[in-house]
C-alpha cells in the first residue's frame, strides 16, 4: 500500500510542494491566523450598536451676524457629512428595536476642519452632574456578578437621582422606540456658542427635525420586529439609501443672548432641561440629506470617532458642566479604542490641512517633515498668537446665579401635554420595565412620579400593590429623607408606616 505524504499537513498533496514551499505555506497560515486573532477592537462603552451613512448639509439661511464660521456665511454653502445612529446601552450584537435613547452623531467636513455634533434623539440628557456619568452607565449595563441586565439597578439609580425624570418620561413614552433612524429627530442636547467677527457671543442649540415624520413602534410591535430582524434599523437605513430614498432633516437653531437666558427660572446650561420655544424660538437654517452608504462598515462606521469638542472657528462651548466633561471623555475613549493617532484614520481626518505637533504613537501615518519641529512655539513656526485666541476653550464667561433646582416642572409639563392614549402607553411601558424591582425602590420612584402627577403615581402603586398613602406622605420630605426612609432592601409597608 502506498504511504500517504502528510508532511505538508494534508493526507494528499495535489500541488506536490517542495519542502521550502511547504514552510512558506505554513508561514502564510501563521500570518493569516495571527491577523484573524487581532481583527477585533474594543467596542464602544456606550452606543456600541449602530449604523452610518454619508450625505450633505446645505445652508438655507446665513448666520454670519452670529458666527464667523464660514459654513454659515452664505445661503447655498454645502459640505459633506457623515452620520452615525446608535442605541445607547446595548452591545454590538443587541437588537435595534429596544427601548433606548438613540445616538444622533454628525460630522461636518468643513473647509476649516471637522465639526461634530454628538447628540441624541431626545433634546435632553438624564443627568447634569459629570461625576454621575460612569455611575449612570454602570446602572444600565450588565450586573457585574450575574452578567445579566437588571431592572433593579436601572430603577435604583433613577430613584436616587430625580434629575433623570425628564429623560425617563421621554424614553418610556411612545418615542422610546422609533420605527427607524429616519423617523426620529436629532438634538445637540447641550448649548454651544456662536462667536461672530466682532467677538460677540450668543448661545445655540441644534435641532434636526425629520422630514419623514415621527413614527414609533409600540412595545409589542418592536418585539415582533426584533424577532424577525434584530438589525432592522441598520437594514432599513442601508436599503433606503441603496434604493435612492434619501432621508432628510431640517436643521433648526435656538439662539439666545445672555439677556435672553436671564428669562429662565432654571440654569439654562442644565442639560436635563429644554429651552422653551416660546421664549427662544426655533430658526430654520439648513437641510441634511443622507445619500451614500459606506463602502466598508469597519473602516468608516466602526472607526468613526466623534467628540463634542471637535469645533471650528466661530463655534465654541458653553458653561454646561456635563459638556465640559464630555469633551475629555470622548477623545479619551477613542484613544483607548483606536490608538492615539485615531484622527489620522480616513473617516476622522479633516478635509482641510490641520497642523499640530503630535508625534509618534501607534499607527502614525503622518510623521512630521524633517525640517519641522514637534513642539510649539518654535523659531520656524508659522502659527501666530491668534492661534491661541481662536482655539475653542472652556466657556466661563457667564456668571452663574443661584437657581432653585427643580427636577419636576418640565417632566410635569411633558406629561400633562400628553394625550390620554400617550399617558396609557407611558404607564404600561413603565410598569413593564419595573417588574422584579424591590419594593423600597418602587416606593421611592413612585414618590417622584407623585410630584409629577398624583394619578401617574397611583397607576404605578396600584400595579405593584403599594400603599399610596405612604407615597403621598413621603412626597413632603426632602430627597435625602426619602432615601433614609426607603433605604432598607425589600422594606415592608408596615415598617415604613411606623417610621412615618
Amino acid at each position: 500500500m502506498e504511504q500517504q505524504n502528510t508532511s505538508s499537513g494534508f493526507a494528499f498533496d495535489p500541488l506536490n510542494l517542495s519542502q521550502e514551499e511547504r514552510v512558506f505555506q505554513k508561514l502564510i497560515l501563521n500570518e493569516k491566523i495571527s491577523h484573524f486573532n487581532r481583527e477585533k477592537i474594543p467596542e464602544r462603552i456606550t452606543h456600541a450598536k449602530g449604523a452610518g451613512a454619508f450625505g450633505s448639509f446645505e445652508i438655507t439661511r446665513d448666520l454670519k451676524e452670529f458666527t464667523k464660521a464660514k459654513l454659515f456665511s452664505a445661503v447655498g454653502n454645502k459640505v459633506k457629512v457623515f452620520a452615525r445612529f446608535s442605541n445607547y446601552r446595548g452591545e454590538k450584537g443587541s437588537s435595534d428595536t429596544v427601548r433606548d435613547p438613540r445616538g444622533f452623531a454628525l460630522r461636518f467636513y468643513t473647509e476649516e476642519g471637522n465639526w461634530d455634533i454628538a447628540g441624541n434623539n431626545i433634546p435632553i440628557f438624564y443627568i447634569r452632574d459629570a461625576f454621575k456619568l460612569p455611575d449612570l452607565i454602570h446602572s444600565q449595563r450588565r450586573n457585574p456578578k450575574s452578567n445579566l441586565y437588571s431592572n433593579e439597578t436601572v430603577w435604583d439609580f433613577y430613584s436616587l437621582n430625580p434629575e433623570t425624570l425628564h429623560g425617563v418620561i421621554m424614553n418610556y413614552s411612545e418615542r422610546g422606540i422609533p420605527k427607524s433612524y429616519s423617523n426620529m429627530d436629532g438634538f445637540s442636547c447641550h448649548a454651544f456658542s456662536f462667536i461672530n467677527s466682532l467677538e460677540e457671543k450668543v448661545y445655540v442649540k441644534f435641532h434636526f427635525k425629520t422630514l419623514q415624520g415621527i413614527k414609533n413602534f409600540t412595545a409589542r410591535d418592536a418585539k415582533n420586529t426584533s424577532e424577525r430582524s434584530p438589525d432592522f434599523y441598520s437594514e432599513q437605513l442601508y436599503n433606503s439609501i441603496a434604493n435612492g430614498e434619501f432621508p432628510k432633516w431640517k436643521l433648526f437653531v435656538q439662539l439666545a443672548s445672555e439677556q435672553d437666558l436671564e428669562r429662565f427660572d432654571f440654569d439654562p446650561f442644565d442639560v436635563t432641561k429644554v429651552w422653551s420655544k416660546k421664549i427662544i424660538p426655533e430658526i430654520e437654517i439648513g437641510i441634511l440629506e443622507l445619500n451614500e452608504n459606506p463602502e466598508n462598515y469597519f473602516s468608516e462606521v466602526e472607526q468613526a470617532a466623534f467628540s463634542p469638542g471637535n469645533l471650528i472657528q466661530g463655534i465654541g462651548l458653553s458653561p454646561d458642566k456635563l459638556l465640559q466633561a464630555r469633551i475629555f471623555a470622548y477623545p479619551d475613549a477613542q484613544r483607548y479604542r483606536l490608538g492615539v493617532n485615531y484622527q489620522q484614520l480616513e473617516i476622522n481626518k479633516p478635509k482641510s490641512e490641520i497642523k499640530n505637533h503630535y508625534s509618534d504613537g501607534r499607527n502614525q501615518s503622518n510623521p512630521a517633515k524633517k525640517e519641522e519641529r514637534n513642539y510649539f512655539p518654535n523659531s520656524g513656526s508659522d502659527f501666530s498668537a491668534k492661534y491661541f485666541l481662536d482655539t475653542p476653550h472652556l466657556d466661563q464667561s457667564v456668571k452663574y446665579k443661584t437657581y432653585c433646582l427643580d427636577d419636576f416642572s418640565q417632566p410635569r409639563t411633558l406629561y400633562k401635554n400628553m394625550s390620554n392614549s400617550e399617558k396609557v402607553a407611558l404607564i404600561e411601558n413603565l410598569i413593564e420595565s419595573m417588574q422584579n424591582v424591590s419594593e423600597n425602590i418602587l416606593i421611592r420612584q413612585s414618590v417622584h412620579f407623585f410630584k409629577i402627577d398624583p394619578e401617574l403615581a397611583l397607576s404605578i402603586s396600584q400595579a405593584f400593590q403599594l400603599d399610596n398613602k405612604i407615597i403621598q406622605d413621603l412626597a413632603s420630605l426632602s430627597n435625602l429623607e426619602i432615601f433614609h426612609k426607603t433605604s432598607q432592601r425589600n422594606v415592608k409597608n408596615e415598617s415604613l408606616e411606623k417610621s412615618l
